[in-house]
């Protein structure tokens, strides 16, 4: 498919130092989310979560947006047949952010630019998400008539509270980089000229962490809005009981009784 095509790929993805960089490249179409796309975005994800070599993923975009949602020229083309056309978007896109949601290495996301629709689950859904100043966020579905998709409404509920994403959803507010970041949405603003270096350091410096130990946060966070008090702290007992007799834990306090560095990444 033409979205996977590695002469001109719609979607990036760089290898280096234990990082995987996903890269969103449609800037003439605002890296909006087509068919192709949404496969091409797959296909990259997969790639970065199979790979045992990568320790940390980098999701950004090229070009002014970071991603303005659906095509909305193809669905306004499709007719009758717009079911079935969002179908074959919605089914790759949410295949996607499921697996980023699970994967067991972390997800830095470089928001930069504006985001609307389905962008805005591929930006929320990171662990550490920075956001230039130039970006801005808007659902936007409600201004053609749409709900919303993506995972967002599950994870925007969980980010900022439910009054709050019902604003975003029936007012269609945006948010500017600064609000997005005081309201929880994303971690922090940055600089537009920080961006890249910003990112690319975060995720750096997770890849030299005990990956094992942030997949299993990952996994408590994920059961953490779904399970009683008790049965969370069972979970969390059982989870650190298994790091704590792993090489990460035993790397992490040998480290620290010897007032060394530790070295997670060296560990086989």
């Amino acid at each position: 498919m033409s979205g996977s095509d590695d002469i001109n790929p719609l979607v990036r993805i760089e290898r280096e130092n234990g990082i995987a960089v996903i890269t969103l490249s449609n800037p003439e179409k605002g890296n909006a989310l087509s068919v192709d796309m949404a496969e091409a975005l797959l296909l990259r994800v997969e790639e970065a979560a199979e790979d045992s070599t990568i320790r940390s993923v980098l999701m950004t975009a090229e070009g002014r947006f970071f991603c303005v949602g659906g095509d909305v020229r193809s669905i306004g083309a499709a007719g009758d047949d717009v079911g079935a056309l969002l179908d074959r978007i919605t089914t790759p896109l949410h295949r996607a952010i499921e697996t980023l949601l699970h994967m067991e290495k972390p997800l830095v996301v470089a928001v930069n630019g504006p985001v609307a629709g389905g962008g805005l689950g591929l930006a929320a859904v990171g662990d550490i998400v920075l956001a230039s100043e130039a970006a801005h966020f808007s659902m936007a579905y409600a201004g053609i008539g749409f709900s919303p998709d993506g995972a967002a409404t599950w994870l925007l509920p969980r980010l900022i509270g439910l009054r709050r994403t019902q604003e975003l959803a029936y007012a269609n507010r945006r948010l500017t980089s600064a609000e997005a970041a005081s309201l929880g949405l994303v971690t922090r603003s940055v600089p537009d000229k920080d961006l890249r270096q910003e990112g690319r350091e975060m995720a750096e410096r997770l890849a030299r962490g005990p990956v094992g130990a942030f997949a299993a946060a990952r996994r408590l966070l994920l059961s953490s809005d779904c399970a009683t008090a008790k049965a969370q702290m069972d979970l969390e007992a059982r989870s650190v009981r298994a790091q704590a007799m792993g090489a990460e834990g035993r790397e992490g306090v040998s480290a620290f009784l010897g007032k060394r560095q530790p070295e997670f990444a060296a560990l086989p």
